[in-house]
Formats: structure tokens, sequence, C-alpha cells
């Protein structure tokens, strides 16, 4: 059982930045595909990035160039660092991890990102 939490959201101008992190415990993140997605309003949860296990990385085409998802093994925590952010990116955005090949996924309580125009 890993534990997730989330930290680092906020309100933003367009344009701005934030980085948000996602802090485990219980068990180490080498072990688990960390992702992030987010949730507008009145839209489903949707898959933002993918940090795996091995170090492959990915992204949805809507935030490519402008997010960035690392892995700090010492630290346990996995980031994601938003340039460039857009009104369309506010959302509360949530930890995800799933072991390296399982179907089990565990979840943060999420942080809120707000962006203005």
């Amino acid at each position: 059982q890993v534990q997730l939490i989330e930290s680092g959201g906020g309100l933003v101008q367009a344009g701005g930045s934030l980085r948000l992190s996602c802090a485990a415990s219980g068990r180490t993140v080498r072990s688990y595909d960390m992702a992030w997605y987010r949730q507008a309003p009145g839209k489903e949860r949707e898959f933002v990035a993918v940090f795996r296990w091995s170090g492959i990385t990915g992204y949805t085409d809507s935030v490519k160039g402008r997010y960035t998802i690392s892995r700090d093994n010492a630290k346990n925590t996995v980031y994601l660092q938003m340039n460039s952010l857009k009104p369309e990116d506010t959302a509360i955005y949530y930890c995800n991890a799933r072991y390296r090949g399982g179907q089990d996924d565990f979840w943060g309580q999420g942080t809120q990102v707000t962006v203005s125009s």
C-alpha cells in the first residue's frame, strides 16, 4: 500500500508557472508507474503525464512542451513542472500510482490549480 500526498497548487495568471509535488510513503516510487491526472469542473478526470517505473515518460498532447514530469528517488517524490499555464489548465490535479505489472490504482487527495486570464 502506497500513500500519496499532493501539494503545490494555487492561483496563477495565464503564462505563469507552478510545480506540483506528489510525496509517496509506504513504498518506493521506483516500483510504480507514477502519473498525474486532472479534473476540471463539469469534465471527466483526464490523464496528464506519467513517469513509468523504468523512467519512460509520457504526456497528453495538450500539455506537451509545457509540462515536465520528474522523479526524485531520494525524496520518494514525483513532480509536475507546469509552464506557460492557460486558463484551460484549471483543474484539481491528482497523483496516481500503479504498481509495475499491476492493475490497481492508488490516488492522492488532489491539489487545486487555478489559472486566471
